[in-house]
């Protein structure tokens, strides 16, 4: 306090000006806060702000020295998620590195650094590869000298784990900057012209033990410095660069659409009724590269026109692809690829699209190789790689175009496929489409006998229809069309109501023999009871009967192969032997919910009572389970909360009263009144025979001030809430009054 109270000037201690060297923002409200205090005699104060500017004054001291050598591990945050004052300075500062604190660290290390001086830092990865940061790796590269680059992958840390961090260790050294020509280049320890980089990378083994022990052992890989700033956006990679054409030059390559909301605006195909105005066809990733996949899901386009104008974040990218031929890149891990459907695709997805459509066969062959992969992962490690980054990596045109002329004489096959989760599966239960090798077409395969068959052959019985059934416009292949064909045939089998009983009800056959009379239709001369076994054994039921199945395996099973989004509801009273039905939640409306709870099951229920009279044995039990279902129904029947259905999209007075469900609500939303009574038998389950993996937590995301809900859910996208249907009833009359 003495010393600050007589020093004639704090300005020597306090200059601002060396706020940038210290790169404290801090720095520069300390003078002024002291002077205050020692204008109103505040020997406390001054105390406290003396602490922080002596504190202050050593950081400067140790950040305005040079040093020979610099090794840290920085901090790393995204520019996204730096304060307002963070970002400002390192814009004004740090311009190049900007968009990461960690290359902002490396930036301000290499300062630190004397002529020549050394940084040896642990930072992310992806400032090597990544376009936003083109200028910064430009500024490096031709002013430092590069030594060693160390690619420490994920798993680098033993407490960070995952796919969290994938970070490299890199050493460079400061250019002496003051020098020029001659003495510079005699002062120069290395020249840059003549450089090499050193490269080691472990990144493929996965524990941070294996990786430590691997950096002394593994061949290191040389690359020329100022090479790299031929590659595309100057991107730093170990291996020696591709020069030739890029694929650029034949494509181009176009990013998918943001939906701003998706669990509102993308569903899987067989959760609505597809309509031209309202969905259109919305592909997503695939898995393993395949001519014809991720077909599995549908956009609330309504011509361009609704909610995706007002959702934040929504962006309509891609529609520059949409109607052309091309390829569909899957944009994490390996890069799969199937063919472009031309329509909308997710941004997951990017689309490469040929400038000349006969290169089409040609930029398949090379986008659906494993040397395509490797030479895109090349420039660039991340995750999920940019579609900018798809296509600058180098094409031989000649080369992969007679792999095509071997591959694909007669060009690239029509959309074709046996998977039922595709909006172009034919819908025939064992129908099989494949791609022949021998004479490079597609071709009838033989009958299907896997384990989807028996679910197909359900979903036909219990009167669903596929999308490639019902569009005759829709670009298939002869043979896909062919088995569309012939799945018309097994529409009388259809159950009218779609509801079909498995135990015998109200005169009608059980389920099993209904199912077995459409297998031996769909099979034909090649139906018999070996070929029954093996499709039961295929669906993991060994030596059991299709009613068990039926009971017991087939909701699981098709909740998994449908996403858990499922159109079949197995509806039952929690008996092994009680009432159960399989119901096509496409044709359960207001009408045949009653016909359900007071037709089928009210017939049930007067068998046993019939039953207790004959004494039939466990009828009283069979009576008081299917009472109590028929109860619960009643309860979703009625909708009264909290067994309604709340659509957090829509206001109040569009809510559905009672059991009347929108389809273009989805499954989510609609089953869980038949999930939240009280329960059967499973947990959550409701009065289905097994619980979807299906939750009403709160959507990712903040809707816009515009949402019906926005203000109490102050923003929140948030789908547990219910609604009295007195609330309901009487917005319905305030807003028709």
């Amino acid at each position: 306090y003495e010393a600050f109270k007589h020093a004639p000037t704090l300005g020597s201690l306090l200059d601002p000006s060396r706020a940038k060297v210290a790169g404290l923002v801090k720095w520069q409200e300390i003078g002024p806060a002291i002077q205050a205090a020692l204008a109103q005699d505040q020997p406390d104060a001054v105390v406290e702000a003396g602490v922080v500017a002596q504190g202050l004054a050593g950081t400067t001291r140790l950040l305005t020295q040079t040093y020979h050598l610099v090794i840290t591990n920085v901090p790393y945050l995204a520019r996204g998620k730096q304060s307002d004052t963070l970002q400002t300075f390192c814009a004004k500062y740090y311009k190049e590195g900007k968009n990461d604190l960690a290359t902002v660290f490396l930036d301000r290390c290499l300062e630190l650094c004397a002529a020549h001086g050394t940084v040896s830092i642990v930072l992310p990865q992806n400032w090597l590869f990544l376009t936003s940061y083109r200028k910064f790796r430009e500024k490096l590269l031709k002013k430092d000298i590069w030594h060693l680059i160390a690619r420490l992958g994920p798993g680098a840390f033993e407490t960070i784990s995952g796919e969290v961090v994938k970070a490299i260790l890199i050493t460079l050294s400061r250019e002496n900057e003051s020098m020029v020509g001659a003495d510079k280049a005699a002062s120069s320890l290395v020249s840059i012209d003549t450089n090499h980089i050193r490269g080691i990378d472990v990144s493929e083994l996965r524990t941070a033990r294996g990786k430590a022990e691997q950096l002394t052992d593994i061949g290191i890989k040389s690359v020329e410095q100022l090479q790299q700033l031929e590659n595309p956006d100057a991107r730093v990679t170990l291996d020696e660069g591709e020069h030739g054409v890029l694929l650029g030059k034949y494509s181009y390559s176009f990013h998918g659409l943001t939906s701003g909301d998706m669990p509102r605006m993308k569903f899987n195909f067989w959760e609505i009724k597809i309509k031209g105005d309202v969905w259109i066809p919305f592909q997503s990733t695939v898995n393993d590269t395949t001519h014809c996949g991720g077909n599995e899901t549908i956009l609330r386009w309504e011509d361009g026109e609704g909610s995706i104008l007002e959702l934040q974040g929504a962006r309509k990218d891609g529609t520059g692809a949409w109607g052309k031929k091309g390829m569909l890149i899957s944009q994490m891990r390996h890069l799969s690829a199937t063919i472009y459907s031309k329509y909308a695709f997710d941004n997951n997805t990017a689309v490469i699209v040929p400038t000349n459509p006969d290169h089409l066969p040609a930029i398949w062959c090379y986008c659906s190789s494993p040397e395509y992969n490797e030479a895109v992962r090349r420039i660039d490690q991340k995750l999920n790689v940019t579609s900018a980054t798809l296509v600058k990596v180098s094409f031989d045109i000649d080369h992969w175009t007679k792999v095509a002329e071997e591959e694909y004489p007669h060009g690239l096959p029509q959309p074709y496929t046996n998977d039922s989760t595709q909006w172009i599966f034919h819908g025939h239960p064992c129908g099989s489409v494949i791609w022949d090798e021998e004479t490079k077409w597609t071709v009838h395969g033989p009958m299907r006998d896997d384990d989807t068959v028996l679910h197909v052959a359900i979903a036909r019985l219990l009167g669903y229809r596929w999308p490639a059934e019902l569009d005759p416009d829709m670009e298939l292949a002869d043979e896909q069309r062919e088995w569309v064909s012939r799945s018309q045939t097994l529409l009388p089998f259809a159950d009218e109501d779609g509801i079909v009983c498995i135990p015998p009800v109200r005169g009608e056959v059980p389920a099993a023999d209904r199912l077995l009379n459409l297998l031996a239709a769909a099979y034909g001369d090649a139906w018999s009871n070996d070929l029954l076994a093996r499709l039961l054994r295929n669906a993991d039921h060994v030596g059991k009967t299709l009613e068990t199945w039926l009971r017991d395996k087939f909701f699981t099973q098709h909740c998994k192969l449908f996403k858990h989004r499922p159109f079949i509801w197995h509806i039952w009273d929690g008996l092994r032997d009680g009432f159960a039905a399989l119901v096509n939640y496409h044709k359960l409306d207001t009408k045949r919910m009653e016909t359900l709870i007071y037709t089928y099951l009210g017939d049930w229920i007067n068998r046993q009572k019939q039953g207790i009279i004959d004494e039939v044995d466990g009828a009283q039990e069979r009576l008081d389970a299917a009472e109590s279902l028929m109860k619960k129904l009643e309860l979703i029947l009625e909708g009264e909360a909290p067994y309604d259905i709340f659509v957090r999209w829509k206001p109040i007075d569009q809510q559905p009263m009672g059991w009347d469900p929108d389809l273009n609500d989805g499954v989510r939303l609609n089953i869980r009144p038949f999930m939240s009574v009280p329960d059967i038998r499973k947990k959550g389950a409701g009065v289905l025979r097994e619980k979807p993996n299906i939750k009403w937590t709160k959507d990712r995301g903040k809707d816009v001030v515009s949402a019906p809900w926005y203000h109490l859910f102050k923003g929140d996208r948030i789908n547990d809430h219910h609604l009295t249907l007195s609330e309901k009833r009487t917005a319905r009359e305030t807003n028709h009054a």
